[in-house]
C-alpha cells in the first residue's frame, strides 16, 4: 500500500543544517534554532560562557543533550556536570536551566516531544514542508 492509501500526509522533505539557520537571540550569550518534525521538535541553543542564567520550567517534557562545551544543568535542586554526548530528562514542570563551564561555545540540543506553540516560529521555513 501507498502512503496515500494509509492516509499519511508526505510533505516535501529537505535537509537544513543548524549553523546556517537564522538563529533567534533569546537573551545575552543565548541564541537558537529550531527542526520539527510531525511530532517533536530539536531545538539548538549556542550558548556563550557570558549567558545569562535563567531558571525556568514549563508544560513540557524536555531531553537535553551537551554536543558541544561543558555545562553544568540545573534540575530541580541537583545540579549535573555535562560534556559532549551527556544527556539528561528533564520532567515536566521542573525548574531547570543551564550554566555553561569554561570559555568555550556551549552547543546544547534540547528535544521536544511535541512542536512548542510558543516556539513555532523557529520552524516557519519548514512550513511547506508539512
Amino acid at each position: 500500500m501507498s502512503d496515500s492509501e494509509h492516509g499519511a500526509k508526505t510533505g516535501k522533505v529537505k535537509v537544513h543544517n543548524w549553523n546556517t539557520l537564522p538563529r533567534e537571540s533569546v537573551r545575552q550569550g543565548v541564541e537558537r534554532v529550531a527542526f520539527r518534525s510531525s511530532d517533536a521538535m530539536l531545538v539548538m541553543n549556542f550558548v556563550s560562557p557570558d549567558m545569562q542564567v535563567r531558571p525556568h520550567q514549563h508544560d513540557y517534557e524536555q531531553v537535553a543533550i551537551c554536543v558541544q562545551g561543558r555545562m553544568r544543568y540545573h534540575v530541580g535542586d541537583e545540579v549535573f556536570e555535562m560534556g559532549p554526548g551527556s544527556m539528561i530528562r528533564v520532567p515536566a514542570h521542573t525548574m531547570h536551566y543551564a550554566e555553561p563551564v569554561g570559555d568555550e561555545l556551549v552547543l546544547n540540543l534540547d528535544l521536544f516531544p511535541t512542536v512548542r506553540e510558543d516556539y513555532r516560529h523557529l520552524v516557519a521555513y519548514q512550513d511547506e514542508e508539512f
